[in-house]
């Protein structure tokens, strides 16, 4: 325990003897660990951005105002009977009607010829909804049979696949500027731990040697390095979890205007914190321990 005691006095003492350079690794640090997070951010977002896409896509079917209930529940079975469809949403003629003099009460002409033809020309309507977008062609395909052809006046679909893609094509070209981003905070972050430790092992030359030769281990001269590499990771992954929280609630306030949700970042990072944080704590302590032990390897002789 004593032993225990003296690598980690030794290694706040370096730490303090090198504050620049110990400032500066926890800088590259916290910038790498800012660069995997936006890369995270932008993922949320795109998954959350298609999924807003996919539910304001769907199939209006409009009947005929001659129709029978017969017929559109025929056509409805027909409908549910294909594995794609999810849900199907049926709209009488007087719901119709109303939903129709919802949409143009600001405008009294069309009020008013609505008004003198006595009764509603409106036909029922179904709104159909399918798993994927591409699923949606098919289910107009279906029911453009020759048997429908009387029952049925329009059929529409708001065709959403380019806009998908896009989405898709964007989100790929962030995440390779992300990555490579993140990787050159990765390569920055190897030289400046590197070359941190061994400027401490320069200065504390003649201390190792003085250690060395009242019989300290190897261990106990480099497990200050090691100490140091675990308080850098601490330290770094505190910060941007810190600095990442405020910057969610700031970004919130305009990201949940365009999904319409309540704190949509903040929810997504805190229902995966365990998952991020431990992978974001072990990956940089993977780095800070392999760089400070080539250092200590390269410039550390015992």
């Amino acid at each position: 325990m004593v032993s225990i005691l003296r690598i980690i006095k030794f290694a706040l003492q370096d730490i303090a003897r090198n504050i620049s350079l110990s400032f500066m690794t926890v800088l590259i640090l916290v910038l790498m660990l800012l660069s995997v997070n936006t890369l995270l951010i932008v993922r949320a977002m795109t998954r959350q951005a298609v999924v807003t896409v996919k539910d304001q896509i769907d199939v209006s079917v409009y009947f005929n105002h001659q129709v029978n209930e017969e017929q559109v529940q025929e056509v409805r079975s027909y409908v549910d009977s294909f594995p794609e469809v999810t849900d199907v949403e049926y709209y009488d003629r007087d719901a119709v009607l109303e939903e129709f003099r919802v949409t143009h009460k600001d405008n009294p002409e069309i009020i008013a010829s609505l008004d003198e033809l006595g009764e509603n020309p409106l036909g029922p309507t179904m709104v159909i909804k399918t798993r994927e977008p591409q699923d949606y062609q098919k289910i107009i395909t279906a029911l453009s049979i020759p048997e429908y052809a009387s029952i049925i006046e329009a059929k529409t679909f708001a065709d959403t696949e380019k806009a998908i893609e896009k989405i898709d094509t964007i989100t790929r070209q962030l995440e390779q500027a992300v990555l490579v981003l993140s990787a050159f905070f990765v390569v920055i972050a190897f030289f400046v731990i590197f070359n941190t430790i061994r400027v401490a092992i320069y200065t504390q030359r003649r201390e190792i040697a003085i250690k060395k030769l009242v019989g300290a281990t190897n261990w106990f001269v480099r497990g200050p390095y090691l100490i140091q590499a675990l308080i850098f990771t601490t330290i770094s992954v505190a910060v941007i979890g810190v600095v990442l929280y405020g910057g969610l609630a700031f970004l919130d306030k305009y990201i949940d205007v365009i999904f319409s949700t309540q704190s949509f970042l903040t929810n997504y990072f805190s229902s995966n914190i365990l998952a991020i944080a431990g992978a974001e704590f072990g990956g940089v302590l993977l780095l800070t321990l392999s760089t400070t032990g080539l250092a200590m390897r390269s410039y550390l002789r015992t």
